[in-house]
């Protein structure tokens, strides 16, 4: 492990404090991967091109001259603008890989060997390295690996949007943040495994296995019982009722996910004989008459407001939710206590970003960096170069 000096110097005591991280990696997945180390106390060391991150120029929307796509995956880190096809710069790259606890990088397979920047060109000189690589479609597959084609490839698409209607993506690059998580975890082995042996290692992770492990249950289905799912619009395919339904006024999301939430749901709309009717009383039946109880149940929703159920269900212990904006949900996660937003960073550069989600016991989640304004950091990371 090592021990960065005070010009690389990170404050509080995360898990993670010591490690030094160097970001090949851009706009979604490895990034977000890094901001996680990076939270957790890790000293990372963002390598940008010239140009910068795509991310900084997608906008909007962007706060001052700073896009909020950028802004919310790249706290916590240095920033060092180095040019590869520039010797000198190259050196450096190649300098601060042999020197890396961990490196992450998200090139195009095989994209870095002519840089000298691959796995097996670093591990020559820095054997230990945990060495992350995040692909599209695997090592051996140059397609792009942007989230949207990996969401209509991987059968995503074909399970989201309505029956009658057209495939939909998801509102959120869901596939990037889920194998930004595989990595960190696959990197947190690696060390894990380092610690227990001295021994760094090469770890992959690619979107399109991202997504089948993500796809979970819709994908089981078909790798256990050779199902095909299809569409249900806002509809669960194995519990009922689990889905918005419309009230007097607005819709609520109604959660019935075992027969004994179902038999409180039945008695708060004033139906207990529904708990008791062996169409209903048991989630398989129930399932396989939803066409007959959906009527009934809707009915018995226009009686209350969206808001006026959420009171009587929440109440009463059933689990149900408004349908927020992204403005409502963040101030609802206020609401509870979760603190959701923090401030990263000080002095002349505070930037509000969203709470790590991650809560430890024994060490501190950090947020003392605010997201570095491009090649912020290069004239220091030099420095810390030349000090070792």
């Amino acid at each position: 492990m090592t021990d960065p000096d005070d010009l690389l110097a990170r404050s509080g005591n995360g898990p993670l404090s010591g490690q030094i991280v160097v970001d090949f990696s851009r706009v979604l997945a490895g990034p977000y991967s890094t901001m996680m180390l990076a939270d957790l106390g890790a000293t990372v060391i963002k390598v940008e091109g010239p140009k910068g991150d795509d991310t900084r120029h997608w906008s909007p929307p962007a706060r001052d001259d700073d896009a909020t796509y950028y802004l919310s995956i790249n706290r916590n880190k240095f920033d060092i603008v180095l040019d590869f096809s520039d010797p000198d710069d190259l050196a450096v790259a190649q300098d601060l890989a042999a020197r890396a606890d961990i490196i992450v990088e998200n090139f195009k397979p095989g994209g870095l060997r002519k840089f000298g920047l691959d796995y097996d060109s670093v591990t020559a000189a820095n054997p230990e390295v945990v060495f992350a690589s995040i692909t599209g479609f695997g090592p051996e597959n140059p397609l792009p690996g942007y989230d949207l084609l990996v969401q209509a490839m991987s059968g995503f698409m074909s399970v989201t949007g309505s029956p009658e209607g057209s495939p939909f993506r998801a509102g959120v690059a869901v596939f990037d943040v889920i194998t930004g998580l595989h990595t960190t975890i696959g990197i947190l082995a690696a060390v894990q495994h380092k610690t227990l042996t001295g021994e760094g290692q090469h770890v992959e992770t690619n979107r399109m296995s991202s997504a089948m492990s993500g796809l979970a249950n819709q994908s089981g289905a078909y790798a256990a019982a050779g199902a095909n799912p299809t569409r249900m619009g806002n509809a669960h395919p194995s519990l009922y009722p689990y889905q918005p339904m419309a009230t007097k006024s607005g819709e609520i999301i109604v959660a019935a996910a075992n027969d004994g939430q179902f038999r409180i749901l039945a008695e708060v709309l004033g139906r207990p004989d529904w708990a008791r009717d062996e169409r209903f009383a048991e989630a398989k039946t129930r399932n396989a008459n939803r066409a007959e109880l959906e009527p009934e149940l809707l009915e018995a929703l226009q009686a209350h407001t969206a808001q006026e159920w959420f009171d009587r269900l929440s109440d009463a212990g059933l689990p149900c939710a408004p349908i927020n904006t992204i403005v409502e949900g963040v101030e609802h996660a206020k609401s509870l206590g979760l603190e959701p937003v923090v401030d990263t960073g000080s002095g002349e550069r505070v930037i509000p970003t969203v709470r790590n989600p991650i809560t430890l016991s024994k060490s501190q989640v950090s947020y003392d960096l605010a997201p570095p304004e491009l090649g912020a950091d290069s004239d220091r990371v030099r420095a810390w170069l030349a000090s070792r």
